[in-house]
């Protein structure tokens, strides 16, 4: 059983839907999720650690999109993995990425190429969305090649439509997939 850390960001509610759907979708399968934040918010969370990242097989990482890059919570926490980088402990970990922005052309996809070079940096196998998912071609609202999104609108909904949900399911399979048959 691969263990898949998905590790987020959320400022209103929306990227920690769909981390739930992440894992929801790794539990259901038959993987192991561990849930990890950047910053203690609610009682319940657990702040990540680099130990979390050397010790799980896959990576979901995913914050909103702050003018097309992470959430500055994440990129600080990055910026302290220098020592895991100068070791490789990360190399050849699938990861895939996710965000939520308030409007379509809010920066989703910016974001998400700005979540990646960090998983790059350190060697990780970044996953994006393939189109063998249906709803990446058909979607009104988030869904990117290049990872799950959800988009908010204006009444800065956090509900995930259909097509967002089908969207991290798959992505989540995909990542689940990719592990296990590396581990």
């Amino acid at each position: 059983m691969a263990t898949i850390l998905v590790l987020y960001h959320s400022s209103h509610g929306s990227v920690a839907n769909m981390a739930h759907e992440f894992v929801d979708t790794i539990v259901a399968q038959g993987g192991n999720a561990v849930v990890r934040v950047f910053e203690k918010r609610q009682e319940h969370d657990v702040v990540v650690s680099k130990q979390d990242l050397v010790s799980c097989d896959a990576l979901a990482f995913g914050t909103p999109t702050r003018f097309g890059m992470m959430a500055s919570q994440a990129k600080a926490f990055w910026e302290t993995t220098s020592d895991l980088w100068l070791k490789g402990a990360l190399i050849d970990k699938p990861a895939c990425v996710f965000s939520s922005s308030s409007s379509m052309h809010g920066g989703n996809e910016a974001t998400l190429l700005n979540l990646s070079l960090p998983l790059l940096h350190h060697g990780m196998m970044l996953l994006g969305v393939p189109y063998d998912v249906p709803e990446l071609l058909a979607t009104e609202s988030g869904g990117t090649p290049y990872g799950a999104t959800h988009i908010s609108g204006s009444q800065n909904s956090t509900v995930l439509t259909q097509t967002e949900i089908k969207i991290c399911r798959a992505a989540a399979c995909r990542l689940l997939r990719v592990a296990e048959k590396l581990k």
